[in-house]
């Protein structure tokens, strides 16, 4: 495993008060989700900074041992848990605890920061938003799961135990079922979080309406600081 080159940073006006750390899937890198900001069309809403940082390169299991960037190692692809390695997700979820410490640095407290990310990177967003120690503006899960529930069940955290969640599936996600998208919201609904729940008729990928329904969730939420 290697160190990852440094996040891209794209933001929408000058002196963001706001972040959003949006994590890419297995296989991909930080350029992957880069299209999203402009398609968001957030130019009524206050300034925000875009960090899409990269994972790091490590071989995965589940994939013949390949060498791709990943959050952390799947074992296997055959169940609901994936047998993911939880040292592979600590590791992960310190590297996002110093991307926010770093937007803390310049300026964005950790209340105007939100957790995103697709597939493996949406895992992510659920494993390190909910066991943070201080509370997140809302996290945003796109085509995601729960890849550990005793990870976080150990971990929970009580400041985050409300959080506004955005979360969409696609109907038809061959890599990823609906079903483990179902079960990762009504996990974080058991456990005291607002989840606005979306399922559309896509495989593993995003969709119009799904960017339109993030658009008015998260410039809800922006505004709603003025």
């Amino acid at each position: 495993m290697n160190r990852p080159p440094p996040p891209i940073e794209i933001e929408t006006a000058p002196n963001p008060g706001f972040a959003v750390i949006l994590m890419h899937g297995l296989g991909a890198d930080a350029s992957d989700f880069v299209p999203l900001v402009p398609e968001l069309r957030l130019t009524d809403a206050p300034a925000v900074r875009f960090v899409f940082p990269n994972a790091p390169e490590m071989a995965v299991t589940a994939n013949d041992g390949y060498v791709m960037r990943a959050w952390y190692d799947i074992r296997s692809f055959q169940d609901v848990s994936r047998q993911v390695d939880e040292a592979g997700i600590e590791s992960s979820c310190a590297t996002v605890r110093q991307l926010i410490e770093a937007q803390n640095q310049r300026g964005i407290p950790t209340s105007n920061i939100f957790l995103a990310g697709f597939s493996q990177g949406a895992a992510m967003t659920y494993l390190a938003g909910l066991t943070h120690p201080e509370a997140l503006a809302g996290l945003i899960a796109l085509s995601g799961y729960l890849p550990s529930r005793s990870f976080v069940d150990g971990r929970l955290s009580a400041a985050n135990s409300s959080t506004p969640i955005f979360a969409a599936h696609g109907m038809h996600d061959d890599v990823l079922p609906i079903q483990l998208g179902e079960a990762a919201r009504d996990y974080a609904i058991a456990r005291g979080c607002n989840v606005d729940w979306s399922a559309y008729p896509m495989p593993h990928s995003v969709c119009e309406e799904e960017i339109a329904a993030l658009r008015v969730w998260l410039g809800a939420l922006l505004t709603a600081s003025l």
